[in-house]
């Protein structure tokens, strides 16, 4: 059994976190393809294609294929347009929270630690999904895409996240469940654990050097302590 950690922040990611908010972005997908004259991709398509933000995102559904560039380059504006209508119409409409996360967070915040979400998911949806969702109620700081400069796995997010809560990234856990959730956090010198059920481009977050691999977020609860300042 792993020695709880002491920390005095916990941050989150939010997309295959907390919620699983794949149906809601392969309708959208599905939405937007059909009004290019594209044919629908299958859910689990779209779930590799998650966890670059948006423009990645339709890059992505619109190459059908993981290596479409993430070079920062826009996507184009016509799907973007047609995405950003259907998504606004199906955003939260089918996210379920994985199983433990309210029952998580609610330790979480009963050890008086401040928490953070930090997604690249835009800001004009996540606002909206975490007052649907009643999870905005557990978060003093969110940070969405689009919000900074750079966004994960850059660790820029991490770092001004920490400097609102007042700590150091270093006394500071990021939970997340990809790739781009360590890389941000390694590199934010944050510790970090990742959950196995996520969105991780079709990867087994196992093979990453993490402090742990949590089942759920009271698994994750357990792992932690506060640390007084």
């Amino acid at each position: 059994m792993m020695t709880p950690i002491d920390v005095r922040a916990v941050l989150f990611d939010l997309d295959g976190t907390l919620l699983d908010t794949v149906p809601d972005l392969h309708a959208a997908v599905c939405g937007m393809l059909a009004d290019l004259g594209r044919p629908a991709l299958p859910l689990d398509a779209v779930s590799r294609y998650v966890g670059r933000g948006v423009a990645n995102l339709i890059k992505r559904a619109l190459a059908d294929s993981l290596d479409a560039a993430d070079d920062g380059s826009p996507a184009p504006a016509d799907a973007l347009a047609s995405f950003r209508r259907h998504y606004a119409r199906e955003n939260g409409r089918r996210a379920q929270f994985f199983p433990g996360v309210r029952e998580g967070l609610e330790a979480i915040r009963g050890m008086g630690l401040p928490m953070a979400v930090i997604t690249n998911k835009a800001g004009m949806f996540t606002g909206p999904l975490l007052e649907m969702t009643a999870l905005a109620e557990f978060f003093s700081v969110v940070v969405s895409g689009g919000d900074l400069p750079r966004h994960k796995p850059d660790p820029m997010p991490l770092t001004w996240a920490c400097g609102r809560l007042g700590v150091s990234p270093a006394d500071a856990l990021f939970i997340g469940d990809s790739v781009n959730d360590f890389l941000a956090a390694r590199a934010a010198c944050c510790r970090v654990f990742l959950l196995p059920y996520g969105y991780n481009e079709g990867r087994d977050v196992r093979e990453l050097d993490c402090d742990a691999i949590v089942p759920d977020i009271v698994s994750a609860a357990r792992l932690i302590r506060r640390r007084e300042p």
